[in-house]
């Protein structure tokens, strides 16, 4: 059974243009899924249709098998089974925790309910830990408790508004993991709503990316990442090398090189834009002359890693090599490139996105 499907949606504000503009998006039972795109792009929104704050235009949207908005249809939001988990956990601070977990259980006995609260702070961790207050909690284990309020009547649907937006990065990496396990131990469809690529990336089990009120690709992480439709989605889920090349014999020709390409283009497009990843970039001695020469105009180091920024004469702009290890090179050094795997072409044109997002 479809967890979610959402078909043809449309929704306006005011005398403006489409926020949403016919998008459609599919989430299998069980998955985990994250929508992912810059400010502005409909996120927010397409969130307050599914739950039923705002009314669309026009399009249908199914939850479990159940049309819940479409012609003739808008069911309350109370009564959509859709659990919600904000920004800042948005806890009852007069409530202790068991109370606030157990506030949704309708039509149950007061037994039940704390039975029911108990067993949903066991499985986000936080078991005996329903005597305490709000203010007791650290900013994650609000967040857990959240999300065990949203589980604790059994929802159709989890939708989770960019829930680790307030917690430090140190908390964040541990945080998101322990609630995809807990997704995943109820069997619970959620919908990450997020502008932050590490975290689709690395939590979700299909990505959805968003751009003006539409959904431009879906797939999983590694498809997004390896597979991109355009060259807007490259740029945007995570680090990317576009290069101006032509085709020659199943290689794109390129500054950097001839690269094999993925597939022959269909349309017999002789001329586009390739992308590569920084990992494929390899940086060897300067003095190998198969290789192109590049010079260091900036090493950003993260520790487990570096992105090094090249330039050279024969690029139009720098491109990012990323790198393990510890690294000799410094800004202004000279140094060789050498591209490992193969390229995608994508048709010249189109815009690259606002990253600040």
């Amino acid at each position: 059974m479809t967890g979610l499907r959402v078909t043809s949606v449309t929704t306006s504000y005011g005398s403006g243009g489409p926020v949403l503009d016919g998008l459609d998006l599919t989430v299998p039972d069980g998955e985990l899924a994250a929508l992912l795109g810059p400010s502005g792009c409909g996120k927010t929104t397409l969130l307050r249709v599914i739950a039923g704050f705002l009314t669309p235009e026009a399009g249908e949207i199914v939850l479990g098998g159940r049309t819940v908005s479409g012609p003739g249809v808008q069911v309350p939001p109370e009564r959509r089974g859709v659990g919600i988990v904000a920004q800042e956990g948005a806890l009852f601070p007069h409530m202790d925790v068991t109370r606030n977990v157990a506030f949704g259980l309708r039509g149950t006995g007061r037994a039940e309910r704390r039975a029911r609260a108990a067993e949903m702070l066991e499985l986000v961790g936080l078991g005996g830990y329903g005597h305490r207050m709000p203010h007791e909690l650290s900013g994650g284990q609000q967040q857990r408790v959240a999300l065990a309020r949203a589980l604790a009547p059994r929802p159709a649907l989890i939708l989770l508004d960019e829930p680790f937006n307030a917690l430090d990065s140190a908390l964040r990496a541990g945080l998101r993991s322990d609630i995809r396990a807990a997704l995943r131990t109820a069997g619970t469809t959620a919908l990450l709503v997020t502008h932050d690529q590490e975290e689709a990336l690395s939590s979700a089990d299909r990505v959805a990316v968003i751009r003006d009120g539409k959904v431009v690709q879906t797939g999983t992480p590694q498809e997004l990442y390896t597979r991109p439709a355009d060259t807007w989605v490259a740029s945007f889920v995570g680090e990317a090398v576009l290069l101006p090349a032509t085709v020659d014999a199943g290689h794109a020709v390129t500054a950097l090189g001839r690269i094999p390409l993925t597939g022959t283009p269909a349309d017999g497009t002789r001329t586009g834009t390739v992308v590569l990843r920084p990992e494929q970039l390899r940086l060897v001695p300067a003095s190998d002359p198969s290789v192109t020469r590049a010079r260091v105009t900036e090493v950003r180091y993260h520790g487990h890693d570096a992105l090094i920024l090249l330039a050279a004469d024969d690029l139009s702009t720098p491109v990012t090599v990323r790198a393990a290890g510890p690294l000799t090179l410094r800004t202004g050094d000279e140094t060789g490139v050498h591209v490992t795997g193969t390229a995608t072409l994508h048709p010249h044109g189109g815009p690259l996105p606002d990253r600040a997002g």
